[in-house]
């Protein structure tokens, strides 16, 4: 790590995937937090990190017409939101940009075409949240840090969410607050509430669990219920599920809505969220998830549902080497490294006639489009689906069709 020159003034050319601007200046390429395209930024001191110069503490003396107020105090210090300075509307519209950037720079595709967002209410729209305990202090990690931001109210989580976090943080100051507890999840349907670091079958954690009981109406020690598009799903604390309680329902029928055949695959299925609503317009759903409680949570909502699934659980890769069986339609869910060599050359082995892909980087869906394009795939639309209003992620929906 070496010292750089301070005080530069450096104009933010364009965000790039991750939250910062990136700027170019004749002593190199720069990256800032915080700022917007077409800003100048005098970064008060700046550190080189793998050939590139980090500006830290960048003041801006140009702003963008597209900057605004953030609406959270702790903006620019709790590490969850990026992008709470730029108007909600030019957030959709760098994120696009962003996913053409990527996609032409990784997966060579020059034109991706139009690509449509979907988008909800940008605030108050988390149904989970991870909070973290120090010093009886409850709240979220500081950007780049392992530093706790004392944090009273959270704009993106939803109101059970924060009702929940305004009695735990009284509470984290009574005698009977547990030593052992540093981090923990909350996840709510905004009736019930999941508290998922607790196993109740420990008499401490059993006794910690009923005092909180009485203090926040409808904590549940184990799976709740979540409804989605007209289905009931189970969701236990180790399972995966999707995070934006407003957008969740439009994602489900972004990806399965229009699709029928005869035999359908998901992948990464999780708790079925996609595998139920496929049963609908398929006569065979095979659901793969390697996940113990997310597989049992996936058999127990086929089951409440009446619904007939293949529900092996295993790795996808396990399962697609040891696959003979052709399908019509293939979706996976990867997480966020994506699917992978292995993944993507047995895709590519049983080749499905059509492919949809939901990605949440949109560098590791590069990297795997490259591969299914090359193998003679062709890309049949994008969505963007703005499933982390306030942040840089960017959730993104891919067809594919086989030529």
């Amino acid at each position: 790590m070496t010292e750089a020159q301070t005080n530069l003034r450096l104009r933010i050319e364009k965000l790039v995937y991750g939250g910062d601007g990136l700027a170019r200046h004749e002593t190199g390429v720069y990256l800032a937090p915080y700022v917007l395209p077409g800003e100048i930024a005098v970064a008060a001191e700046t550190q080189r990190r793998g050939g590139v110069w980090r500006a830290e503490n960048a003041s801006v003396e140009e702003p963008s017409p597209e900057r605004v107020p953030p609406r959270c105090q702790y903006f620019e210090h709790c590490g969850g939101c990026h992008y709470q300075h730029a108007a909600y509307g030019y957030q959709l519209q760098q994120k696009v940009e962003i996913l053409r950037e990527v996609l032409r720079r990784i997966a060579k595709i020059d034109d991706a075409g139009e690509i449509p967002t979907v988008s909800g209410d940008p605030w108050e729209y988390r149904n989970r949240i991870q909070l973290h305990v120090a010093k009886r202090r409850i709240g979220f990690l500081e950007a780049r840090s392992r530093k706790l931001v004392d944090v009273a109210a959270c704009p993106i989580a939803s109101p059970r969410l924060n009702q929940a976090l305004g009695t735990l943080r009284r509470l984290a100051g009574d005698r009977r607050w547990p030593d052992f507890l540093d981090s923990f999840e909350l996840f709510t349907n905004e009736r019930e509430i999941q508290i998922n670091v607790l196993d109740v079958r420990r008499p401490v954690a059993k006794r910690f669990f009923d005092w909180l009981s009485e203090e926040i109406p409808g904590l549940v020690p184990g799976p709740l219920t979540y409804e989605v598009a007209g289905f009931r799903y189970r969701v236990s604390g180790k399972s995966f599920f999707q995070v934006n309680r407003h957008l969740t329902g439009d994602l489900v029928r972004l990806v399965t809505g229009d699709v029928e055949g005869g035999r359908a695959l998901d992948l990464y299925a999780g708790v079925g969220l996609f595998s139920l609503p496929l049963a609908r317009g398929f006569r065979s759903v095979t659901a793969v998830e390697s996940v113990r409680s997310a597989s049992d949570d996936l058999r127990a909502n086929a089951d409440a549902a009446g619904i007939e699934l293949r529900t092996p659980r295993a790795s996808v890769e396990e399962f697609l080497e040891a696959e003979r069986e052709s399908y019509d339609f293939v979706l996976a869910d990867p997480p966020r490294s994506g699917l992978g060599k292995r993944t993507v050359a047995e895709l590519i082995r049983i080749r499905p006639k059509r492919l949809t892909l939901v990605a949440c980087d949109p560098a590791t869906l590069a990297r795997d489009l490259a591969e299914l394009l090359g193998a003679g795939y062709r890309m049949d639309g994008i969505t963007l689906i703005d499933l982390f209003p306030q942040t840089y992620h960017i959730e993104t929906v891919v067809r594919l069709t086989a030529s």
